[in-house]
Formats: C-alpha cells, structure tokens, sequence
C-alpha cells in the first residue's frame, strides 16, 4: 500500500473539484499542501499579501461561478487574509480558505503562530472548523464545498495543524466522497408563484430589480427571457450588472431613482434588502409599493421590510416558473412595450444621460474623472472585464461605463472594501486568458495592493491598470469639509505609479491631457504586458456619492436621498 500525507490528500480533493487554480502565500505550515499541488496539476497563483490571495479566490469565484480556494499559513497569514474572506462573506461568493496551524503537539504552549483561528473566522464564514484527522481531511474538505456552495454561497474556512497535515497515511484506506453536492434546483412554492403573478398583472407601474443571485444561479437567459416577454422594466444591481445588456429597451440604469419612487410593484430577485436597496425603505422607495421578493435565503425574504409574496427558490427555477405561469395568462405579443410607465422611465434615462454629456465630453485639463471613464467606455470591447476600485471613481464608473455580459463587472461589492480590485483582475485574467481586463482604480485604492503588479509580472497575467490620480481620498476630503469645515488625512501625491509598474517589468504611461487617454489605451493592451496609465484626474470634480454625502455616515441611510 503506498503511504501519503496529508497534502496529497487536499491536492486530490481540489483536483477532482475540477480546481485550476489554488492562491496562495507560501508559509511552513501549508509546505505539504503546495507541493502536492505541483503532481496535481494545480497552478499556484502566489500573491503578494494573505489579503490578496483571498481576493483572488473571491474574484474566481465571481468570475466563474465555481468555488474559489486558497491557502495561507498560520496566524498572520490567516488574520491577513481576513478582509477578503469577510469581503467574499459580505457578497455571498463560494471561497475555501485553508489555514495552516501548529502542530497539534504544541497547542496552548504558545507555539509559533498559534492562535484559535477558528474563533477568529467564524463569525466572517459559513463555516469554519479544525481538521483533526488526516484520514477525514477529504470527508472535511468536501463538506466545505458543499457549505461553500449551498443555498446563498459564502465562504469556509478549515485550518489543518502541521503534524496532521506532513502525517502519512494508507491511500487506499482514505474514503474520497465522490457525490457530495445536490443536483436539483429549489422550485418556488405554487401557491407563491400564483400570487406574485396576480401582483404583476395587477400592477401599472411593475419594475423588476434582479441581483448577483441571478448569475450564480446561472439564470442570465431565464431572466432575459421574463423581461422581454412580460415587457418589465428592468434596474441591476451593480453585483447584477451585465445580466441585461447595456442598451436593452427595457434596461434604464440612469432612471433608478425615478423608478423605485414611483414603481407600484417591484419584483426583486437574487437582490438583498441592504443599503444598496436603502432597506426597500421610502424615500429611496415608493412607500405604497408592493414587494415580490425570489431568494434562495430564507432569512433574506423580508428582511428591513414587508413583502406581499415571499419566494424562497433557486432563481433560475423560479423564472421559470413565473415565466409559463404568466404565459398561461396571456401570450408575449399581447404585452406593450411603449406603456406611459416605460416611456416615463426612458425619458429620465435619456434626460440623465443628456446631464452626463459636458463632463462626459469635457477637454479640462486636470481631466475629468468622467471623461477619463468615457475613453474607456468607447475603447474596449463589449466583452471586456470591467474591474473598479475605490469610491470616488466607482461612483463615477456606476454612472458611464456599461457591461453587456454578467460576471464582466466586479467592483468593491456589498462590503464596500477597497483594495480588492487587483487582485480581481488577476483572477478574471486567469479565467479569461483572451479577453480584455482593465481595472479602473483610485490612487488610494492602488495602494492597498499595489505589489500584486509584480504577481502579474510573474506569472504573465496582462491586464490594464488605469488609475484616476486626483491625490486624494476625495470623497473624505470634500464631506469633512461640508461636516467639520476642515479636512485632516485626506491628501495624497500624485505619484508616479506608473515608474513603480515599470521598475516591476510591467508597462507605464503617465497621461495628463484627455486626447492623450486613446493612444495610452492602445499602447497599454498592445504591449502584451501588466500595464500601468496613471492619469491626472481633477480633484475638485464632485462624484455622486461625495455629493449625497456618503463620508458624513448619516444615520439612517448610507447616502442622503432626496425626500
């Protein structure tokens, strides 16, 4: 009988999950599990940070719809990566996270990276758990990704301590389960179904709000499908951009304020009652609007306010389902896709887009953060991978960049974290080897992993980092001045990133003038290499979130809506 440790064991595992990929930040006490790694066939993405390499996972996992994992060694390198498993947490992504710990032996001496890390990852997972065993560690393994997975997806963690992980075991004595996941889809309860469709065909003013849950249902098509055929307006979070293409005559992005105060009815799928939704609660929402609420968390139907049908269901199935019942009611022809509802909503996406056009087309020099997002807009392709990080420039990029396919938009999510772009990029790169990623980054949000350039130097991964260089953290900087009259920590330089970028063996531009945005574009996908366009962007250009005051933290919504 030949004899393996543990390793070899999680190098199966991952394998058989179909794993391509496993981030990581090599340490002593994952050593077993990278090596195995390499007879597996598994590629090591090696980040420059803990918080990167869970980024990366994370960012796979959005991508592609399949469980992101990772690894990192003990103590620091699992509190490091914290920010992005709580950030994948936030989102409802399928991470595995595997920590390294000390050995068994040493527990409670005060040994070398020796805290209780389960403690520390519980409340941020779905779960999270000691393998104890090297002969359970595929029993284990497997249920977390099958936690990882089920329901609304989320990320585990399970750290292994050293000698249970470098401890030889029998192979052919280790059970490997083989049919772990469930298979069928949650159909919505035909009672609920019956009632929703009642709401929508009672309804003159319906609006449909679909979210993330969309796309990790991979129900793209089946929402497509019950838009055009019940000719239902339709608004995206930005977790759900690209599920209908930019373009579409019943997609209004630019009409969403105008749309949630005055829908009498909103169908919201795969979408959470949080604060991207200000709780479903008035002024941001009609206070006599009826709620059709599809989610596969039960906790989440009703949640922060009153539905009149609460669907618990996968929302692929559900589509369906909602979709043959209304058919049964009427045929798609018989719907009219020019109701004073839907022209109202497209003359407010028109009038708001028409607001757009100065900043949209402005040649001031510093450049305007819009007219920097429009060069990209009009430069890249519709299948492009569009990645934004940070505040001020996020909020710029939500109102004029577009994406025409799900999963080719990640920005910083539910969790508001900054830094995660990067590492994005990376994954999205890896996932879609020949398409274009650019990721469209505040200079204070480059900083929090800058270094990851150097990971995409090594392991040819050419993406196109354009940063927005106002040299500061602008929304911070203008609501201290509207709350306290001053500003205090909010001023930066404008760096030369791009010589940085250079120095690492990537590609760097540095771009002061808007006419010299297209040729700096070209350049930078055309040099095969991480490339870096460190743009000047004006720091007196107010975004909308710094304009509803998201930095003042007002006290019963995230941002200041008008009443």
């Amino acid at each position: 009988m030949s004899e393996v440790h543990g390793g070899v064991l999680v190098a199966r595992i991952l394998k058989r999950e179909g794993a391509r990929y496993l981030f990581t930040l090599n340490g002593g006490h994952i050593g077993p599990i990278l090596d195995a790694c390499i007879d597996e066939g598994i590629t090591l993405v090696d980040a420059r940070h803990e918080e990167a390499a869970a980024h990366m996972a994370h960012g796979w996992s959005w991508v592609t719809g399949e469980v992101g994992f990772a690894t990192v060694t003990a103590g620091p390198g699992v509190t490091n990566a914290a920010t992005g498993v709580a950030n994948a947490w936030s989102s409802g992504n399928p991470v595995v996270l595997l920590g390294g710990r000390p050995p068994l032996k040493q527990e409670g001496m005060g040994a070398f990276h020796e805290m209780d890390q389960v403690a520390f990852m519980r409340p941020i997972t779905k779960w999270a758990e000691s393998i104890l065993e090297t002969e359970r560690i595929p029993e284990y393994l497997t249920r977390a990704i099958r936690t990882a997975l089920a329901g609304r997806p989320g990320p585990v963690f399970l750290d292994i301590p050293g000698d249970v992980l470098r401890s030889k075991v029998k192979l052919e004595e280790i059970w490997f389960p083989a049919h772990y996941k469930p298979e069928a889809r949650v159909e919505g309860d035909a009672q609920a179904i019956e009632k929703a469709v009642k709401l929508l065909f009672e309804a003159q003013k319906p609006l449909l709000v679909a979210g993330q849950g969309v796309w990790r249902s991979r129900a793209t098509q089946e929402l497509r499908d019950f838009v055009d055929a019940l000719k239902i307006p339709v608004w995206l979070t930005h977790n759900g951009r690209g599920l209908i293409p930019a373009g579409h005559p019943l997609y209004f992005p630019a009409a969403r304020s105008f749309a949630l105060k005055n829908a009498d009815l909103v169908l919201v799928i795969g979408a959470r009652f949080n604060y991207v939704l200000a709780y479903g609660r008035p002024p941001r929402f009609n206070e006599r609007a009826k709620v059709v609420q599809v989610d596969i968390d039960p906790q989440q139907i009703g949640y922060n306010r009153d539905v009149e049908a609460g669907i618990l269901g996968d929302a692929r199935a559900v589509l369906k389902q909602l979709l043959q019942a209304c058919q049964e009611r009427t045929k798609p022809s018989d719907r009219d896709s020019s109701t004073p509802w839907i022209e109202a909503l497209r003359e407010k996406d028109r009038e708001a887009r028409r607001n757009l056009e100065p900043a949209l087309n402005s040649g001031a020099i510093p450049i305007h953060p819009l007219r920097l997002c429009r060069e990209i807009r009009d430069f890249v392709d519709r299948s492009a991978t569009l990645v934004v990080d940070g505040g001020d420039i996020l909020s710029f990029a939500r109102i004029s960049l577009e994406s025409y396919e799900p999963g080719h938009w990640l920005d910083a999510s539910t969790f508001g974290c900054l830094g995660q772009g990067l590492p994005f990029a990376l994954a999205a790169k890896l996932a879609r080897p020949h398409q274009q990623v650019l990721l469209l980054v505040g200079d204070g949000s480059f900083g929090f992993n800058a270094m990851e350039m150097d990971t995409a130097v090594r392991h040819n991964l050419p993406i196109v980092v354009v940063i927005s260089n106002n040299a500061a953290w602008a929304i911070e900087k203008y609501n201290q001045q509207v709350e306290f009259k001053r500003t205090v920590a909010t001023d930066l330089r404008y760096t030369p990133y791009e010589e940085m970028v250079k120095a690492l063996g990537g590609y760097g531009v540095y771009v002061e003038r808007p006419e010299e945005l297209k040729p700096a574009l070209e350049k930078a996908f055309a040099s095969g290499l991480p490339a870096c366009i460190n743009v000047k962007t004006d720091p007196a250009a107010l975004s909308p979130d710094s304009r509803r005051e998201i930095g003042t933290v007002p006290a019963d919504q995230t941002l200041r809506y008008e009443k």
